[in-house]
């Protein structure tokens, strides 16, 4: 995402928003308060967390991936990155990233070191990877929907037929759609066990989740609930987090248990992080914030 669209996403999320109050959910550390840990960014985006609990996240107007360590650090990890959106760490410790400058995904080592392996589908140019989730084989799920960009070179209209979410094989060697009947799919996340996918469908104001078959296929596509995302974060109860106007939290039946209000313009994404995973980290236009939990996330 960028900060030119926060208006439009606006206006997809809030007619069908649940405006809901906190309802004791438990999730919640006793006490804790929303922190701003760093701001004066132009739009964070994409928070990764790595095997310690450090969590990287984007500002990506200025095409810079930053690090807030688990000892309370900010430093600036790396620079013309392709203007990263959303990242992962795969199993690896590589940092994964939906680098639309070119469009592409790219994998980047911890000296800044990177290969574009998506760059392409079918001879063509991707809209633009926006989100990306790596399963437990290796294969990773990536979101490609249309969000214009004005430092595009190349023709600034869609490049491929429709906004869909592909699927990478662990080999890297396949390259395949896996859901084309989304209006526009934002946030994605799959279960630890690889066998459930959550995606967001931001156009369409809803959020979904699919069985994953052995091949990475998807099947038994079920409403999730009636609310659209641009990030999306899981704890370890399977309670789903889903941002737009703040983070509103859903058990894993689709009910909502927690609304956390953000007072700044648009929540972006949401990870889990530190030495315990028990801190929730929010990226929100030029912040970035944090609030201890209760539970802990997955990684």
């Amino acid at each position: 995402m960028k900060t030119t669209f926060i208006i439009s996403l606006f206006t997809l999320l809030i007619p069908s928003m649940i405006h809901g109050q906190q309802r004791n959910s438990g999730l919640i550390a006793p006490g804790a308060e929303l922190e701003v840990l760093a701001k004066a960014f132009a739009f964070t985006e994409g928070p990764a967390v790595d095997k310690n609990g450090n969590v990287y996240f984007t500002d990506q107007p200025n095409d810079r991936i930053y690090v807030w360590s688990v000892d309370g650090k900010l430093t600036l990890f790396q620079e013309g990155q392709g203007r990263a959106n959303g990242l992962y760490f795969d199993k690896n410790g590589n940092l994964l990233s939906c680098s639309d400058m070119e469009n592409e995904i790219r994998s980047i080592d911890m000296h800044g070191n990177y290969t574009a392996f998506v760059t392409a589908f079918d001879g063509k140019k991707l809209n633009g990877p926006n989100d990306l989730w790596p399963d437990p084989n290796g294969g990773i799920y990536f979101t490609d929907p249309l969000y214009k960009r004005d430092y595009w070179n190349r023709d600034p209209e869609m490049q491929q037929d429709g906004e869909y979410v592909y699927y990478l094989s662990p080999d890297h060697q396949s390259l395949v759609r896996v859901a084309t009947d989304l209006k526009k799919p934002n946030g994605i996340i799959g279960t630890p066990d690889g066998k459930k996918l959550y995606i967001a469908d931001i156009g369409d104001r809803k959020t979904y989740v699919y069985d994953i078959q052995p091949d990475g296929s998807l099947i038994n596509k079920k409403l999730f609930t009636e609310m659209g995302s641009d990030g999306i974060t899981m704890d370890e109860k399977g309670n789903i987090y889903l941002t737009g106007r703040g983070v509103t939290v859903f058990n894993p039946q689709g009910e909502q248990i927690e609304h956390i209000p953000i007072e700044t313009g648009w929540t972006a994404n949401v990870c889990f992080g530190g030495k315990d995973m028990q801190t929730l980290f929010i990226t929100a236009t030029e912040y970035l914030y944090a609030l201890k939990m209760n539970v802990k996330g997955i990684r």
